[in-house]
Formats: C-alpha cells, sequence, structure tokens
C-alpha cells in the first residue's frame, strides 16, 4: 500500500490541532497506559494499522506487557484488567459505536470523575480521528519509532 498525501507533511496546520488535543491529554488525569490501551483498542475496532503498529510500540515502550495486548480485542474473557481499564474499554467501544447505554455509562461514572470521563470521551474521539486520517491517506505502519510524535 502507497501513502496516498503525506498529511504528517502537506497537512501540519491541520495536524497540529491534533497534537494540541494529544497534548492536553498526556497531562489530563488519566493514566497513559489506559490512554495507550483505548487508543490500541479503539484502533482494533476501525482496523487502523498504522496507529496499531504505533500505539503498540508506545504502550510496551511504557511498561504494558504483550500478554494484555495480544488479549485486548478479547478483553470482557481475561483476568489481565483491571475494573477503571474494564469500564475504560467497555465505554470506548460504546462510544465508539455511538451508543452508550446507561448501563455502560454508569460504570464508567463510577470508575471515573466527570473531569476524567470527559477527557475520556475526548481521547476516544481523538484516536477517531487519527484512525480515519491514517486509513484515508493509506499511512504505512512499521516505521513509527516510539516518541516520534513526543
Amino acid at each position: 500500500m502507497e501513502t496516498r498525501i503525506n498529511v504528517f507533511e502537506k497537512g501540519q496546520k491541520a495536524i497540529s490541532t491534533l497534537f494540541g488535543v494529544s497534548g492536553y491529554l498526556k497531562k489530563s488525569g488519566l493514566e497513559k497506559s489506559l490512554l495507550e490501551l483505548v487508543d490500541f483498542r479503539v484502533s482494533q475496532i476501525n482496523n487502523c494499522a498504522y496507529c496499531l503498529d504505533m500505539h503498540s510500540k508506545e504502550a510496551i515502550a511504557n511498561g504494558e506487557t504483550t500478554q494484555r495486548l495480544f488479549g485486548l480485542s478479547a478483553w470482557r474473557e481475561t483476568p489481565y484488567f483491571t475494573e477503571r481499564e474494564r469500564a475504560a474499554l467497555a465505554y470506548a467501544e460504546a462510544v465508539n459505536a455511538c451508543d452508550v447505554p446507561d448501563k455502560v455509562y454508569n460504570v464508567a461514572k463510577a470508575s471515573f470523575s466527570e473531569e476524567e470521563l470527559i477527557d475520556l470521551t475526548l481521547a476516544i474521539g481523538a484516536i477517531n480521528i487519527w484512525n480515519r486520517i491514517n486509513i484515508a491517506f493509506a499511512n504505512t505502519p512499521g516505521a513509527y519509532r516510539v516518541g516520534q510524535f513526543g
């Protein structure tokens, strides 16, 4: 697959706004490990190979285990994830599907403060935008280096 447009080169003005959101989220109260799990899971659902490559590398560099990453698509059937992570993953899947039932929302609300829940929702929306950009412009997975984008 050949990259259609190098969005990081040609779309610097637009992409800088997304980097701003990412910078905000890095400073939020949400754990970096949790954000990486959410980014990886949403990227799995959306079939974004570029983001899966990036977030697997970032997660592992930050101490995530391969066992948990390999089991993430079946997280409900594994004992590897905390209740907070499970709440975030269920919420991420629901938000990604644009259908957040009260049961899922209430579990998330019990695990996160209101500000954290807003930040988590922003993170889910942000990874969706990144997924769509990388899929639309066929950014090639494999070359990402840990910390490449700050």
